[in-house]
């Protein structure tokens, strides 16, 4: 416990605002254990963090808002995809403080005005959907915006990497800590957590889990085929390890990541994760979505399929949220 309680007083150290409802529930899910034969899955319910749907990037832009508002802020720069889980919880995060919100939104084909990016229009964000591919095109043409919003009197913030990534792993090592303590509340103690992930939230899961030394492992399935991935995750676990005081560091040996379910490209949904955002739904009525939460769990899926568990082993699956951008997938999901 002494470990926990130093972690989170570290943690507590960091500029932050309340955005979010935390803890989130850790909930058993019976009828879809007995449906698959085990293991005993529990889900971490993101999803239920509140703001606007709620979701993992709640957390992180705790830290990354906050710090925003530490150094004097008034406007906060984002930008990704048409239909970014973390830029309609940006949307919602300045909402709520009253900051203004610059949105630069990659044109990609679910760039309608349905799910997150209606979502954003409801909450008054300066939207501009641009012909500039996501990545690090986008994160420049981010700054140079900020740039001139600076011109015209603005104090912009821009949440961008490494820092929002390194916040992000901060987020969810505050994650760990409530899982920590919620399973000593139920008795239970996993053998392994998934998610979908590419960066700051499997750093987190992995540094947490080091520091406190726990049993559960992480595994992360890949959304997006993203080039130096591994090198991404343990820098912005050793940098909020940093951040947090901690000499813990995170090596490449402890990220495991797979491609293997991404499918086409990122957005585009396969066979598996439709078939396992309708068991999911059908068996614990919880909804996934079908960019990053379905994937994720067709991998654990499929991992149960090939024998990779016992009945007695403990899943803890982490639900990401990001389940508004099921409105845009309406015609996938019915015609399948």
């Amino acid at each position: 416990m002494n470990k926990l309680n130093t972690l989170l007083e570290n943690i507590a150290q960091i500029p932050k605002v309340e955005l979010g409802h935390f803890p989130t529930p850790l909930e058993e899910c019976p009828s879809l254990t007995e449906v698959l034969g085990g293991p005993r899955i529990f889900i971490k319910r993101e999803d239920c963090s509140g703001l606007a749907f709620g979701g993992n990037k709640v957390r992180q832009l705790t830290f990354t808002i906050g710090e925003a508002v530490h150094q004097g802020a008034d406007t906060i720069v984002h930008g990704a995809t048409s239909q970014s889980n973390h830029c309609r919880q940006a949307a919602a995060a300045c909402a709520k403080l009253g900051l203004k919100c610059y949105l630069r939104l990659s044109k990609d084909h679910k760039s309608v005005w349905q799910g997150n990016l209606l979502l954003d229009n409801l909450m008054g964000a300066d939207i501009d959907i641009v012909d500039i591919p996501f990545g690090p095109e986008l994160e420049d043409y981010k700054f140079n915006l900020a740039e001139k919003l600076k011109t015209e009197g603005l104090k912009p913030y821009v949440i961008a990497s490494p820092r929002s990534t390194a916040l992000a792993a901060i987020a969810f090592t505050w994650c760990i800590a409530e899982i920590y303590k919620q399973q000593e509340q139920l008795g239970i103690d996993a053998d392994w957590i998934y998610t979908s992930s590419v960066g700051g939230t499997q750093a987190g899961l992995v540094l947490g889990t080091k520091i406190l030394d726990m049993k559960m492992k992480p595994y992360a399935c890949a959304p997006v085929h993203w080039e130096g991935k591994i090198d991404r995750i343990r820098d912005a676990g050793n940098t909020a390890a940093s951040i947090l005081n901690s000499d813990t560091q995170i090596l490449d040996s402890d990220i495991v990541n797979t491609d293997d379910y991404i499918g086409k490209a990122y957005g585009y949904l396969t066979p598996e994760c439709i078939a396992a955002l309708r068991l999911v739904a059908d068996t614990e009525g919880i909804i996934l979505d079908p960019v990053y939460t379905a994937k994720a769990m067709a991998c654990l899926i499929d991992h149960i399929r090939q024998g990779k568990f016992t009945r007695d082993d403990i899943v803890v699956f982490l639900h990401t949220g990001g389940t508004p951008a099921l409105f845009a997938y309406n015609d996938e999901l019915i015609n399948t």
